[in-house]
This record gives structure tokens, sequence and C-alpha cells, in this order.
């Protein structure tokens, strides 16, 4: 294996991305991905003829150059999908992003009248100092409105309460958005840049995320480079500035020229021969997992939505993907429907460790309990699939955590951090591509002309899911 190959740690669309520019522009890559299958939380599972993605990944981009990438890797199967998608909230559906009409009708004129209320009461006494989720949405929506249709999703997603998530997280996931510009948008004078968080139509791969990275492994080989499934680093040696070598299943040595890296920030310290400090600063990061259990159900539609926000508080359940409406080509049997259910919890705990079986009549139960199922006996089947660490906590001290691990790494002057993991940061798939671009054009340059940290931090472009 020669020594100048740029190594790649990591392959989902981050990872990916580096591996495809360094490939097209002849500069040799080897990918090194230690599961079965490319794509990270975006890849594409199947079970008997039935495609599922993990989470529902929105392939939406204001950047140029990744909209003409996707574009020309897959052509006429890159769908252009009408997006519907809603909150689930005490039997009613509710549009998000949030539309005063349809709130009016689903809530009552006297709940309304106490939600304006509320928001106008915090445009005159608003919270001054904004540190938590908590605070920046209530001063944008008010008290009342925060607790119906935020509260609830989000502290089941991150297991956590929104006192104790970052602001700032906030910030990117709703840019721009208040309860003032929803209901300029709905009466047709919003801002003529569109928020994002408004967008009504997306693009989407005919069978899954997964074509698309499909397609890019097959170019990357046909250019020559490498790419290893099954193949986990599980140390790193730093030296003097630079990464030296890494070991991967905790056999095998390769030397590093250059390395690019996708590996979450925690695992990377604790892979790495760096000083304690940093080890157990890194250690203090925190991630959520995902289980999705996807459900088969004998009907033909059950919702018109690509996917719910279930903010009933009774259940567990998170958000519901109904995968035909993201694709019909991902259904076998369209005389079927089938779903995938989120739930959020963390590695290691007792959700976590349930029983498929359990998982799968739980699903099937909470769908009939909050009324989206007249009858659990319509459930024909169910799969199971678990992503441990999926998404970075945002937590109120996570910054200050960043800043002395992100302070080391620039100190190494042939390793990169590239993707939502590897920087810790609120990355969507089109800005963690981005990363990898320009990190591989770093490498190619020989020099950090492009700044990678610089990627969306203008907040401009974030999406309001997870």
């Amino acid at each position: 294996m020669g020594s100048k190959k740029t190594i790649i740690i990591g392959g989902g669309p981050a990872g990916i991305a580096a591996a495809y520019e360094l490939s097209r522009r002849g500069r040799p890559a080897l990918l090194l991905e230690q599961f079965n299958q490319l794509g990270g939380i975006a890849r594409t599972e199947k079970q008997q003829g039935y495609y599922f993605d993990l989470g529902g990944h929105r392939f939406f981009t204001k950047n140029k150059e990744i909209n003409q990438l996707w574009r020309q890797l897959l052509g006429g199967d890159f769908l252009t999908r009408r997006r519907l998608s809603r909150i689930y909230y005490q039997r009613k559906y509710f549009n998000y992003p949030l539309k005063p009409w349809n709130a009016l009708n689903g809530l009552g004129l006297l709940a309304t009248i106490k939600i304006l209320l509320s928001y106008l009461k915090q445009k005159v006494w608003p919270i001054v100092n904004e540190i938590s989720f908590a605070d920046w949405v209530t001063n944008r929506f008010g008290r009342r409105l925060y607790e119906i249709f935020f509260k609830s999703y989000t502290e089941k997603v991150w297991g956590i309460s929104c006192a104790e998530i970052s602001a700032e997280w906030a910030a990117q996931r709703i840019k721009g958005m208040s309860l003032t510009s929803a209901v300029l948008n709905a009466i047709g004078i919003g801002r003529k840049n569109k928020i994002k968080t408004l967008i009504d139509q997306f693009n989407y791969p005919r069978y899954g995320p997964g074509m698309m990275w499909e397609a890019m492994a097959k170019c990357i080989g046909s250019w020559g480079g490498e790419i290893r499934l099954n193949s986990q680093v599980t140390a790193l040696e730093f030296t003097d500035s630079r990464l030296d070598g890494l070991i991967v299943n905790d056999s095998e040595r390769i030397a590093v020229e250059e390395c690019i890296s996708s590996l979450p920030l925690k695992e990377l310290f604790m892979h790495a021969n760096c000083n304690s400090s940093l080890t157990n600063q890194a250690g203090s990061l925190r991630y959520r997992s995902l289980i999705i259990v996807v459900l088969l159900i004998g009907e033909e539609h059950i919702f018109p939505d690509n996917w719910l926000y279930i903010h009933s508080p009774e259940v567990r359940l998170g958000r519901v993907q109904n995968f035909k409406n993201w694709s019909p080509d991902m259904v076998f049997d369209q005389a079927k429907t089938c779903l995938g259910l989120e739930y959020f919890c963390d590695a290691g705990d007792e959700f976590w460790h349930r029983q498929d079986q359990d998982l799968i009549d739980l699903g099937g139960n909470e769908l009939w309990q909050i009324g989206l199922l007249k009858t659990t006996t319509k459930v024909i089947q169910g799969w199971v699939v678990r992503v441990k660490d999926a998404y970075p906590v945002y937590d109120a001290n996570y910054q200050m955590v960043i800043g002395p691990l992100r302070a080391y790494l620039a100190t190494i002057r042939n390793f990169q951090t590239i993707g939502r993991a590897g920087m810790h940061r609120y990355n969507n798939m089109d800005h963690a591509m981005l990363t990898g671009l320009y990190a591989a054009r770093n490498v190619i340059n020989g020099n950090r002309q492009y700044d990678l940290w610089s990627i969306n931090a203008d907040q401009e472009y974030h999406e309001e899911e997870v």
C-alpha cells in the first residue's frame, strides 16, 4: 500500500465525498468504513423488497456544486417530491412549519387567544439572555406555543430538558422562524428568499439515499480509489504534530501521509494517544442513539405526509416516516404501507436492549393508542434497526468542550475532521458533503485553503428536523 494514499476514516456522506473528490482528481484514496455498508446514518436498509431510510434524509441545498453533483450522479432517479410534514397532537394534524389558521382550527378559539396573548407578553418582556433552546423558542413563539409544539418532541429526541439544550442549536435548526414570519408566509407576504424551513418540495433518490452512495462508490472504484468495508479504526498514533499511523481492526497498521476523519470526536480521542486531559474532555461529549422500528401495514393509505412529528406526550414514539410518500418505488407491494417509527434513547439503556419483537409490538400499540392505526392486526411484519450514537448532543456545555479539542487538532498538519459527527456540529447532508470535498481539496492543494469550520457558519440553511 503506497504511503502517498490519503486515508479517509468513515463512509458517511462526508467521507464518501472526500474519497470521491480525491479519486476524481487522480489522488489515491483509501476509505475505511467500520460497517458492511456505506452511508452512515444516511444509508438505506432493505428487507424483502422494502427499502427504508434511517430517519428520512431530504436532498435539498442552496449550494450549486452539491446540487449539480447529486443530479449528475443519479439523473432520472433523482426524484422531485412534494413535502408534507405535520405535527400530530391530540389526534389532530397541525402543519409544520406552523400555519396560524390551521392551528386556530385545531386548537380552538380560546386556546389560540391564549397563545397570542402569551406571544405578545413575550414580545413585551422577552428573555434577555437566551441560553437554552427553551429561551430561544419562547422568545419567538411565546411560552404556550413552545409548550404545545416544541417541548415534548424535542425532549423525546434528546432525553434532556429543553433548558439544557443550547440556544445556538435552536438558532441553527429554525433560523429565521418566528410566529410573525409564519403568519406572513401563510398570507403570501413572507421574505423573498424563502426560509429553508418553509420549503415545499425536495429531491430524493428513487430507492433511498443509498443509491447516491452506491453511485459515488462506483465512480471512486473506476478512478482507482479503494473502499474497505468492515474496517474499524481502533487506534490513532499522533507524534510531533502529525498522525503517523492507524491501527485497523486491532491488528493491521497503516502508515499515514494524509488523513481525513469523520470519526465522532469522542471516539477519535478515545482511540488516540493524546494526553488524558483531552481524552477526558472528549469523553464528556454526549450522543443520542436511534432505534428505527419498521412496520409493514396491510393498508394502502394511512396518512399523506412524508413524515409526522408525534407530540403526544403519552407515547414514547417521536417521529414516523411513510416511505411510500418519499418514493413509491421503496415499497414493494403498493397495497401495503411501510412506516418507520423513530425512537430515541441512549445506547446501552433499558430501551436499547429491548427485544426486537417487543419493540415491534410497542410500535403497533402506540400507533393504535394515538389513533393512527384502527387496529394492530393490520401490522403484518416488522424489522428493527439500531443506530448507536446517531446524533451529537448540543447541550449548553458542548462548545466549551469542543474548543480545546479543535485547537489541538489544528496543530496536526496532516489531519482534518469532517462531517456532523467529526465536528460535533449540526451540519446537514449537503454541508457534511462540502466539508468532505473541501478537505480533499486541501490535501490536493497541499495547504489549508478551505476553512472547514466556516462551512454553514452563518446558520442560514439549517433544517428544522433532527
